[in-house]
């Protein structure tokens, strides 16, 4: 799991426990209470800490329940399962089963419903969360090429770049359409039929 420290204003050292203490009790409180009712004040109470702690570390509430969204998404790993097709498969599963978790989904949509109103909202979602899950796409892709699975590509680092962009919106967007918009299970043979897709194009539907 990586470890990525939100900014934060000057001051005394953060503690890394009690930082996971408010952000654990920010997922407790999103989940029971909904984005409206949720306050710093009830987060303070859950997490035992200060109202005052809260503001040093976080300056409202949007950017304290993205961090704790984040910290979620942190957890996806893509360890080597022998093939390009089944590191897709594993890494589609593995998010589908963190969207399934009420804290997750129930943040997800509260962060993502109340961004399209706030545009500063919206870039720390994409800097806290899609942009550091990045790596997972960099990470696949390099395994890939270096079995021989795909072609190396430009070193043109804007190219890179663009092509990171593109399949992680096609894997992320897709499973959490499946997930959260359609409410569909995204099990082992859907995760099948979506990575051969994926890797094959459209020409896939005729052969599953």
């Amino acid at each position: 799991m990586q470890s990525r420290p939100s900014a934060h204003r000057p001051g005394r050292p953060r503690s890394v426990e009690a930082d996971a203490a408010i952000l654990a009790a920010t997922r407790a409180a999103l989940v029971e209470l909904g984005w409206s009712k949720l306050t710093m004040g009830d987060v303070a109470g859950r997490a035992g800490v200060a109202k005052t702690t809260l503001y040093r570390r976080w300056a409202g509430k949007n950017e304290l329940v993205v961090d704790a969204v984040a910290v979620l998404f942190d957890e996806l790993e893509l360890p080597d399962r022998g093939s390009l097709a089944a590191d897709v498969e594993g890494v589609v599963l593995e998010f589908a089963a963190l969207l399934e978790r009420p804290e997750a989904k129930t943040a997800l949509m509260a962060v993502v419903a109340e961004s399209t109103s706030d545009a500063a909202l919206r870039d720390r979602i994409r800097s806290s969360i899609v942009d550091r899950q990045k790596h997972l796409v960099m990470e696949g892709r390099a395994r890939a090429q270096a079995r021989g699975e795909l072609p190396t590509e430009s070193d043109d680092p804007e190219t890179a770049a663009r092509s990171s962009d593109l399949i992680f919106d096609v894997i992320a967007g897709a499973v959490v359409h499946r997930s959260l918009v359609s409410s569909k299970p995204v099990d082992t043979d859907w995760a099948r039929d979506f990575t051969r897709l994926l890797l094959t194009g459209l020409t896939a539907t005729s052969h599953a």
